[in-house]
């Protein structure tokens, strides 16, 4: 039986990360980056295409383990196994690195004496590319191409070779233990450094205590916003403080459907909401790093800005299907790269502008170049503003007047002007960004709302509805006792629920996006709600959704994507940063320390 998407938990290092089953197999893991290739991709084929199981000997694949859970405000997996000889536990961790990736899996004996068995099947390149293996100072070497990997194991336990897979048998009694370290290197570089598992746990402890220790939120939902900090930062590439999307790639929105894109890049469009996120929580270095990610990625001629970015700022994403696997339940098609970077979303302006804008607020330092990059930017979109874009969804479909980037046009407006009020040293026209700023409202509330219903519409002419206009109260397009603000959060919640949670907008019939098929509700536009719910007063209605949206995590604090109401099971990529940046964001706001806004 395949493990759902909420089987799993993260480990990472702050520049890749793996995804830890219930049954104590690690499915998922690209090396040396987020966005490399796979060498264990079981999650989006079988265990052909990669994986490494440590487990009680006699226990199948489908067997999971007691409990588990993280060492506190860690990133440090404990998995316990209660077999009938005894208790063991697996410690799942990577240490932030120094050159070279590590997965460390150290198993430590509890009570009693437990059998144990680990099974190594690594495939390079998302499972397709089976390597050489060899021995060589007391590893087991794999290597094909650029890629090698070693394992160890402390003390050393006999492995033999068996159908392509690294296998060993053990066995550890109270207060034993073996740890076994897999280190990625090119394979043209001679053997990695060697590291004393237990001292990198000691020190990773360490780090993680330190980092939690930072967190300014102390609200009653501490412990669901920590997690899901944490998991932001597991979510952040270190060297250059982007964030990625979500660890994974083509988990499906819906099973067996074709809605399976690459998230393992950097979207601009979650900018404001992560800084804001950040800000609020105390994070001011991490938000600093993303914000300087974003002055890099964004440099260049306006007309040039893209939706989404490499980790480093890369541009070129090309979308690729991989036939070798049979995707997650048989979704298919397994896609890397995304096509959608080609895409034009004119909200994508407005988004980096109320980032920066939100980051000077909060009193980072400022970058000297980063007005005049914003004042490009927004004479760019001053000339483009009333034009159809693929809006902020990606939708496969034809171009639109799509309310929400219309919205986000006047955010970009209106941010400058009020940039240029509270600093009156800086060169701008506020006169000229006020005209814009006011023609966009204007605008929009003749041709992108409807009377009848007393809505905004996803797009110009349209009837149907879209939960990006959820948006409109909090970027401030419309004070939160406007009856169209209201009009929109009640027909929102009427026509676009699914059992209470939100999906982006209709499939049915001849959906906007121009794919097959449907997906769940959309857990980020669930907390839109929360917040939406909130401004206009009801808090009681937004607290009881807040609180079933917690209960949603799986057992560690995780959040995909999407949810399946009916199935009761998460769907989509995996864990998404627009989740868990959403759950940050409405929990400020509950506990009223809403300092982004």
């Amino acid at each position: 039986m395949t493990p759902r998407i909420e089987d799993y938990a993260l480990i990472g290092d702050l520049q890749t990360a793996a995804l830890v089953g219930r049954n104590g197999s690690v499915d998922w893991l690209c090396l040396p980056r987020f966005d490399s290739g796979a060498c264990f991709a079981a999650l989006l084929g079988d265990e052909d295409n990669g994986h490494w199981r440590i487990a009680p000997q006699g226990t199948d694949s489908t067997e999971t383990c007691t409990r588990r859970c993280y060492v506190e405000d860690s990133l440090v997996l404990e998995t316990y196994w209660e077999t009938r000889t005894g208790t063991v536990k697996v410690v799942d961790f990577m240490p932030q690195r120094d050159k070279a990736p590590d997965v460390m899996r150290i198993v430590q004996g509890v009570s009693g004496s437990v059998d144990m068995s680990s099974v190594l099947r690594l495939r390079f390149d998302f499972g397709s590319v089976v390597p050489w293996m060899r021995r060589s100072h007391g590893h087991r070497v794999a290597v094909a191409g650029p890629d090698s990997v070693w394992l160890r194991s402390e003390p050393p336990v006999k492995t033999w070779g068996q159908q392509f897979s690294t296998c060993s048998s053990f066995t550890v009694a109270e207060g034993e233990s073996v740890a076994f370290v897999l280190t990625w290197h090119p394979s043209h570089s001679p053997r990695p450094k060697l590291i004393d598992p237990h001292k990198a746990l000691k020190h990773t402890l360490t780090d993680w205590a330190k980092w939690a220790a930072r967190c300014t939120y102390h609200g009653r939902h501490r412990e669901a916003v920590l997690r899901s900090l944490i998991t932001l930062k597991a979510l952040t590439y270190a060297p250059t403080g982007g964030i990625v999307a979500a660890l994974t790639t083509s988990l499906p929105e819906e099973i067996g459907g074709v809605r399976n894109w690459d998230y393992r890049y950097c979207w601009l469009r979650d900018s404001t909401l992560t800084l804001g996120a950040m800000i609020s929580a105390g994070y001011l270095e991490e938000a600093a790093a993303w914000r300087d990610w974003l002055l890099r990625a964004v440099a260049g001629d306006p007309a040039d800005l893209q939706i989404m970015y490499g980790l480093a700022g890369e541009r070129r994403l090309p979308e690729t299907e991989l036939p070798w696997l049979r995707g997650y339940e048989n979704s298919l098609p397994v896609r890397t790269g995304n096509a959608a970077v080609r895409q034009r979303q004119l909200d994508v302006y407005g988004e980096v502008i109320d980032s920066l804008r939100v980051a000077r607020t909060a009193g980072l330092d400022d970058k000297p170049h980063a007005w005049n990059l914003q004042l490009s930017l927004l004479g760019f979109l001053e000339s483009t503003w009333r034009e159809p874009d693929e809006g902020l969804w990606e939708v496969r479909g034809r171009r639109r007047h799509f309310v929400h980037s219309k919205v986000m046009a006047w955010v970009a407006a209106d941010r400058a002007v009020r940039t240029l009020e509270e600093n009156p040293e800086l060169p701008g026209d506020a006169d000229r960004w006020r005209a814009m700023r006011d023609a966009v409202h204007a605008e929009v509330c003749d041709k992108g709302y409807d009377p009848v219903r007393n809505t905004f519409t996803q797009y110009y002419g349209s009837q149907e509805l879209d939960a990006s206009t959820l948006l409109i109260v909090r970027t401030g397009f419309l004070p939160p006792d406007d009856p169209r603000v209201i009009g929109t959060v009640d027909a929102v919640r009427d026509e676009l629920a699914h059992d209470g949670l939100i999906r982006r907008y209709s499939t049915e019939g001849a959906s906007v996006d121009g794919l097959p098929g449907d997906e769940g509700a959309f857990l980020a536009c669930s907390f839109w709600l929360v917040d939406a719910l909130l401004r206009t007063g009801r808090r009681e209605e937004a607290e009881e959704l807040f609180e079933r949206l917690l209960e949603l995590r799986n057992d560690v604090g995780l959040l995909a994507e999407e949810y399946d109401p009916v199935a009761a099971r998460q769907l989509g990529n995996y864990p998404q940063a627009f989740s868990h940046i959403g759950l940050v964001n409405s929990a400020v706001d509950l506990a009223g320390e809403d300092l982004a806004g």
